[in-house]
């Protein structure tokens, strides 16, 4: 296989394969009391599921293929089963006995999309350096999420380093280029166990939470504009010293900050849903890396990735799951005429 990224084609996607048992509710309940739930859907969950259904339902021009486990059980095969039918390369996607596929019971609240999720870790826990084969794939584009909810891979090693880090390095020497998408830990690990691998990853996606546990600098409840770009800035220097290669992507329901190691800076506004159109924030972030990844892989300028990144989450929206909402990414480029941005695209001290 080529080691250069530009005669290659395609996305490996490797991570969490997880079902998402959704539960739509009233209110989100005190303590031993008691709400209703509204609705019931049982869907695709996690950052390699969810991206690589978000990427068929944009109607992404390229080949698809899976790295990950799921249990020998009917989740696994539900799993296996819908990735064939989608016409995805599942010969990475490994079954294994014993253990059941992962899951989350993820409650959603109707009036205000805010969700709560209780995971059971299973199969994923066990995926590990020996389950990634980089030479019988060509892709252009590998991904890998969520750190911080794969266990084997966010093992630290005697070196100081996590086995994430040495996947993500074989996978640059293979030539692909590379990227990852962490998970919203209430924990202190985001900087024991991520910034080694920053080295290896040429595009981060963090949401503002995120942002804030790996760079120290607090992006949350920040209700000025300019003092959310100054605080981005001051992320971007603080995450581009560990090492990324090319872009920070750092996601919020206001909108994309994303800045390139050589300087450059965008933000791009998130649509102007009504809040009736906001049903279920569920894998909204894997949407928006799904549109981003897509434009990235088609050679687009990322002012135009962002833009089918924010429309593409916002079809994600429209829906309780996290993929039931998504659209071709023509169609999702379409709602930015139905519905327009929060603000203008350029504010001051960031280019437009």
């Amino acid at each position: 296989m080529s080691k250069n990224h530009t005669n290659r084609s395609g996305l490996l996607v490797a991570g969490n394969w997880i079902l998402d048992q959704v539960k739509l509710i009233d209110k989100f309940p005190a303590e031993q009391s008691l709400v209703n739930i509204l609705h019931e859907y049982t869907s695709n969950g996690g950052s390699a599921y969810n991206i690589l259904m978000d990427l068929t339902k944009l109607e992404a021009p390229f080949r698809l293929e899976a790295v990950g486990l799921v249990g020998n059980d009917f989740n696994g095969i539900r799993i296996v089963d819908h990735c064939r039918e989608a016409g995805i390369d599942v010969r990475q996607l490994q079954m294994i006995p014993d253990i059941p596929t992962s899951y989350t019971i993820v409650t959603s609240v109707k009036q205000t999309g805010k969700r709560t999720f209780f995971h059971h870790r299973g199969a994923n826990s066990l995926l590990d350096m020996d389950h990634f084969d980089f030479r019988i794939s060509n892709a252009k584009i590998f991904h890998l999420g969520y750190l911080l909810l794969l266990d084997r891979l966010d093992e630290i090693q005697p070196n100081g380093r996590t086995k994430a880090s040495f996947v993500l390095e074989n996978a640059k020497k293979e030539g692909f280029l590379t990227s990852i998408d962490l998970v919203s830990e209430d924990s202190d690990r985001f900087t024991t166990i991520i910034p080694c691998a920053l080295p290896y990853v040429d595009y981060l996606f963090l949401n503002e939470y995120e942002a804030s546990q790996l760079s120290g600098v607090n992006l949350m409840e920040v209700t000025d504009p300019a003092e959310m770009d100054r605080r981005c800035q001051d992320v971007f220097k603080v995450i581009f010293r560990m090492g990324v290669s090319e872009w920070i992507i750092i996601h919020h329901p206001d909108g994309v900050w994303a800045s390139h190691r050589d300087g450059r800076q965008l933000f791009q506004p998130s649509l102007q849903l009504p809040q009736e159109k906001v049903i279920g924030a569920n894998g909204a972030g894997d949407a928006l890396a799904a549109g981003v990844l897509l434009g990235i892989h088609e050679g687009w300028n990322m002012e135009a990735c962002l833009d089918l990144g924010v429309c593409a989450a916002a079809a994600s929206l429209s829906h309780v799951t996290c993929s039931d909402g998504m659209l071709p990414h023509t169609d999702c480029l379409a709602l930015s005429k139905v519905y327009g941005y929060r603000e203008k695209k350029s504010r001051i001290g960031w280019e437009s």
